[in-house]
């Protein structure tokens, strides 16, 4: 992809490919799986590269050409395909989400000149959200924060305040150019950079983010499952977490016990599934504590 152009030809390409079917994605995910069939991965891809380009627009404040963001979040959907377990339940968007977004992040993370910057999730997460928060508290660009707005911006991260304070210096400095600069200099009226940036839609950067914790909340509910025995997946899942849960009564005919008993056993799996998610959300912030 090059320039302006070869993205809208790219564009409109990947618009030729069809949308899967569940049954024709779980088909085609089986025979990678199984087979490794390079045909049907190819397939897999191609019918999410429109997915691709929409993850890669939410990351065009950062001043980098959208055709690489793609070509990065094209990278982590190949990733997300290669690990695809179609018997978990989930469609394939919902699971290589993840790794097209820790694709462009960590390619965003590369390309911006800060020094040494962490690489722990609160840190990744405190970069791709400081410039709407910032621009939430009507803060300078390119200035320091208020101690008001450094403590703010803290709690609401939920990390240190002087992590804030370097993040924020580091990205005053960072970057080959800033989105500021004006597009002519010394003509009046010729705009900055950020002005071609603006978008009538609701903020990307606030979709993604939130789309990513909601990503994250599904991985770790996933892995917590694996905690629970068969049984207790079934009836917690469709006591719980189905549109259209079933009664007690129900599941107590499928099981042939008594609705108190379905009930007991919901509650332990309940109480299992929350000690399993506490323990995995401790085991990842665990390389920020050290």
């Amino acid at each position: 992809m090059g320039g302006e152009q070869g993205l809208n030809r790219y564009l409109s390409e990947i618009k030729k490919f069809p949308v899967l079917t569940p049954e024709q994605e779980y088909m085609l995910a089986k025979r990678f799986e199984e087979h490794e069939d390079p045909d049907a991965a190819a397939q897999l891809v191609q019918s999410h590269l429109r997915l691709v380009a929409k993850i890669a627009m939410g990351y065009r404040g950062y001043g980098l050409p959208v055709s690489d963001l793609i070509s990065e979040g094209n990278v982590g959907l190949m990733q997300g395909v290669k690990k695809f377990e179609a018997d978990r339940g989930f469609r394939l968007a919902t699971y290589a989400m993840w790794w097209i977004k820790a694709s462009i992040q960590e390619f965003i993370l590369r390309s911006w000149s800060l020094v040494k910057m962490g690489t722990t999730a609160a840190q990744k997460k405190l970069f791709f959200n400081l410039r709407r928060m910032k621009k939430q508290l009507e803060a300078y660009e390119d200035s320091d924060l208020s101690p008001e707005d450094v403590n703010k911006i803290a709690t609401d991260l939920g990390v240190p305040e002087q992590e804030v304070v370097n993040m924020n210096r580091r990205m005053m400095m960072g970057g080959d150019g800033s989105l500021n600069t004006p597009m002519r200099n010394g003509e009046e009226g010729s705009g900055e950079w950020m002005d071609w940036l603006t978008d009538d839609r609701p903020l990307q950067d606030t979709i993604v983010a939130d789309a990513e914790e909601a990503d994250v909340r599904r991985e770790m509910l996933v892995e917590a499952m694996d905690a629970l025995n068969e049984r207790e997946q079934h009836i917690l899942t469709e006591r719980r977490l189905t549109e259209n849960p079933q009664t007690l009564e129900e599941l107590s005919q499928v099981y042939d016990v008594s609705r108190e008993r379905i009930r007991q056993i919901e509650v332990r799996a309940f109480e299992k599934l929350q000690k399993a998610m506490q323990r995995i959300a401790g085991e990842r912030l665990m390389p920020q504590a050290a």
